[in-house]
Parts: C-alpha cells; sequence; structure tokens
C-alpha cells in the first residue's frame, strides 16, 4: 500500500535532511519531486495544485526557514496537510435513532461489495452488535449464494429471498425479519452493475426510499484509481452518501483514489479493506494512514491487531517471563504463532516506524519462509533444548538442522540471535538498557 509513494517521499526528505539550512529553491526544487510523485501516484492533479501551495506557503514561513531542524518541520507540515486532504478525524458509522439503524452499500461489480457486506458484519459483530445481511443483489444469483455463504461462517443471519423477487421488496421484508432477530443492524447488499446507468440509479433511489438508511456507502476498488473518484462524485451526486469503503487497498501500490476521492467528493472513508479474509477491514484514520504513506509507521493499529489476536492472559506470563528473564525458546515458538495469525508479515513490518523499508526490500513471501523456518528448526528440539538452549552442542545441532531441512549455520544464528534477545531482556529487567532501546522493553 503506497508503496512507490512512500519510497520517492522518502528520498525527497532525506535529501532535504542532508542540507541543513534551507532556501527557497531548495524547497521549491523539493516540492517539484512531490508534485511529481503525487501526479505518479495518480493523485488527482487538482489534489496536487492545492497540497503542494499549501506546504510550499506554510514551508516559507519563519518557523521552518530559522528552524534548526528545517527538513523535519517539512515533514509535519506534509504530514498534517495529508491528514487534512484524506479527512481529519475518525468518521463513525452513525447509527439511527429507532433500531435496526440501516446501512444500504452501492457499488460496481468487481468492487468487492458483497465480501464488504460480510467484512462489515463481523466487524459490527466483534463490537458487540448483532447485524442481520441482506442479500438484495438479485440481479447475480452468485451473489445471493455468496452472502449466504459468508454468512453462515460468519455465524450472522442473511435474510434473501428468489432472484424474482424485487430489490426494493426483499429490504421490505427484511426489516420485519430484522425485528424477529432482535437485530439492531441491517446491512443490505444491493445490485451492482458493470457500469453507472440509469436503471442501476432508478432501482438505488427506490430501494433507499423504502429502507430509509442511517448510512448509504459506496463500495470502491481503490485499484481503479482515478475512475473510482469520478465515480464516487457521480454516486454522491445522485444517491446522497454518508461514506465511502475503499477495497484492495493493500494491492494500490500506488494510493491515488484514496488520496483524492475525499477531497474530490466530500465523502468521508469510513472504512478500508486490507486484504482477503474477512478480518482484514479497518476502520479509516487520516492521521494513521499519513503516518504510512510518509513510511513513519502505525503503532496504533498495530497494538490494537496485537490485542485482538492474543490471549490476554498468555501476554501477562510473558511479560512475568520477560521481566524475570526467564523467556525460553518454548516461549518464543508461542510468539510466533500469535504474530502469524495477525497477518501478513510485510503488512505488519511496515506499522513499524521507520521498518517500512526494511519490508520493501524483502522479497515476496521471504519474511514468511523464515518464519516458517525458524518455526521448524524450534519444533526440531527436544523440550530440554527449548527450555535451556545452552545444553545444545555440535552433535544436537546438526540432528536440529537435519530434523528442520536447514544448515547448523541456520541453527547457530538462530541460538546467537536468540542469547542477545536474552541479554537485551536482562538488560531491560535491570534498567540498565541504552535509552535509543528503553522504549521497546518499556
Amino acid at each position: 500500500m503506497f508503496e512507490v509513494l512512500t519510497e520517492k517521499l522518502s528520498a525527497v526528505f532525506r535529501k532535504l535532511g542532508s542540507r541543513g539550512k534551507l532556501t527557497e529553491k531548495d524547497i521549491d526544487e523539493a516540492l517539484r519531486q512531490v508534485r511529481l510523485a503525487l501526479l505518479e501516484a495518480d493523485v488527482n492533479f487538482k489534489v496536487v495544485k492545492e497540497f503542494t501551495a499549501r506546504v510550499r506557503e506554510r514551508s516559507l514561513g519563519a518557523q521552518v526557514m530559522e528552524s534548526l531542524t528545517p527538513a523535519q518541520q517539512i515533514v509535519k507540515i506534509v504530514n498534517e496537510e495529508l491528514v487534512r486532504i484524506l479527512g481529519e478525524g475518525e468518521s463513525r458509522l452513525e447509527a439511527s435513532a429507532h433500531s435496526p439503524s440501516i446501512i444500504m452499500l452501492a457499488g460496481l461489480q468487481g468492487s468487492g461489495k458483497t465480501t464488504t457486506a460480510a467484512k462489515l458484519a463481523l466487524n459490527l459483530k466483534h463490537a458487540g452488535q448483532k447485524p442481520l445481511l441482506v442479500a438484495a443483489d438479485n440481479r447475480r444469483p452468485a451473489a445471493i449464494e455468496q452472502l449466504v455463504t459468508l454468512g453462515g461462517q460468519l455465524d450472522v443471519p442473511v435474510y434473501h429471498e428468489t432472484v424474482k423477487s424485487k430489490s426494493k421488496d426483499v429490504c421490505a421484508h427484511s426489516l420485519k425479519k430484522a425485528k424477529e432477530l432482535g437485530a439492531n443492524w441491517v446491512i443490505a447488499d444491493t445490485a451492482g452493475r458493470m457500469h453507472i446507468d440509469e436503471v442501476l440509479m432508478a432501482e438505488l433511489a427506490e430501494v433507499k426510499k423504502e429502507l430509509k438508511p442511517a448510512e448509504v456507502l459506496l463500495v470502491v476498488d481503490a485499484m481503479t484509481g482515478q475512475d473510482a473518484v469520478r465515480m464516487a462524485d457521480e454516486f454522491n451526486s445522485r444517491l446522497g452518501l454518508t461514506g465511502l469503503i475503499l477495497t484492495k487497498m493493500d494491492g494500490d501500490a500506488r494510493g491515488g483514489a484514496a488520496l483524492s476521492i475525499r477531497w474530490v467528493s466530500g465523502v468521508p472513508i469510513k472504512f478500508i479493506g486490507v486484504g482477503e479474509k474477512v478480518d482484514d477491514f479497518e476502520p479509516f484514520y487520516p492521521d494513521r494512514l499519513a503516518s504510512r504513506i510518509l513510511g513513519m509507521g502505525d503503532m496504533l493499529t498495530f497494538i490494537e491487531k496485537a490485542e485482538k489476536t492474543f490471549d490476554q492472559k498468555r501476554v501477562k506470563e510473558l511479560e512475568r517471563k520477560v521481566k524475570t528473564a526467564s523467556f525460553t525458546l518454548e516461549d518464543f515458538l508461542d510468539q510466533l504463532g500469535e504474530i502469524q495469525k495477525m497477518g501478513p508479515l510485510a503488512q505488519l513490518v511496515e506499522m513499524l516506524p521507520g521498518a517500512s523499508q526494511l519490508a520493501r526490500g524483502m522479497p515476496d513471501g521471504m519474511q514468511e519462509k523464515q518464519l516458517k523456518k525458524v518455526e521448524a528448526m524450534i519444533r526440531s528440539m527436544t523440550q530440554g533444548e527449548r527450555q535451556n538452549p545452552n545444553v545444545i552442542d555440535g552433535s544436537r545441532r546438526r540432528r536440529i538442522a537435519k530434523g528442520s531441512g536447514v544448515t547448523t549455520q541456520d541453527v547457530n544464528q538462530l541460538l546467537n540471535q536468540f542469547r542477545q534477545m536474552q541479554k537485551l531482556m536482562k538488560m531491560g529487567a535491570k534498567g540498565k538498557l541504552p535509552s535509543n532501546l528503553k522504549g521497546i522493553f518499556g
């Protein structure tokens, strides 16, 4: 996500940082590079023009020109202006005064609307709500089957009728079903088309009139770039959207749609889809995304993912072991399993401040292969060896290497890295960590 843009912006800021004091000429040249990077990332021209004009105006002020760290001040300004374009503050779902609250999803075919309906239902379920999915896309029988299957997997009820039923009738009947089930949210997956036409808009207008939804959300494929921006603008003018959901954000290395769509359409982004799994779905936070674009990581999302994944009792036990420096390879193996549940390692590494370049430097799948390699080595050890790696001599190392399909050098490397980790933990427990490492073990 934003791989190309992040690389180019990072290069611009590194160059500025090497100059010390900055002149107006330095700033203009840097902004020329920023402008090119944004245009190559498929960001809307008007957005680029306003963004660079505002950054230039603020960068030529006394706060930057007289600063001892002008490059850092410019990064701060760029970050703030990115947040402004993306839409300041989180845009939450608005519940209606009377239950159930209704969400109407709209979008073209292929945007991931049906899968998004299921992801949204799971998100609400995790928040303690009781959603009902409605298969109102009677133009595509496969969409009904897909939603019923997804609902079954997530243990979320799905209301559906035959393909001959009209969408507005299906929606009307679903409200009665919602009251029977005690559902407090209804998510209607409406019909899509390959492109916008009058028939589609008339049908969606009928459904909206019938449902009187609290939220009308447009599901947009982020990979379609400026087409997504134009589509959002048109849907908004015809339907009156309350929010956007950007899908396939993990496949969009440029990011032009995300950076343009809010500013051009005036409609807030409420969620983003960051993968194919049903839990690869996040609330949209402009400040966090701006931080990712600038290669500064996104620790809050990382922590939230960890809190959802990790067993809290095991976290407390791990904390005790770290503090008492009794962390073993057995514990390390447990933690590897927990980390793998959080999602692709490349995505997780990109959330760590300063580590995004490291993630991009690794070939696809390399991170997961390395974890599996480490896991295989630890599983090839006996219980006693995992608890006390000091007993692993030359013959044991050869046995472990043979059992896990690696070299003895790989086993040596793992043991050396683990000893370093234990050493750091002991220093942390005694409060003797160097200042630049204390934050990690704080």
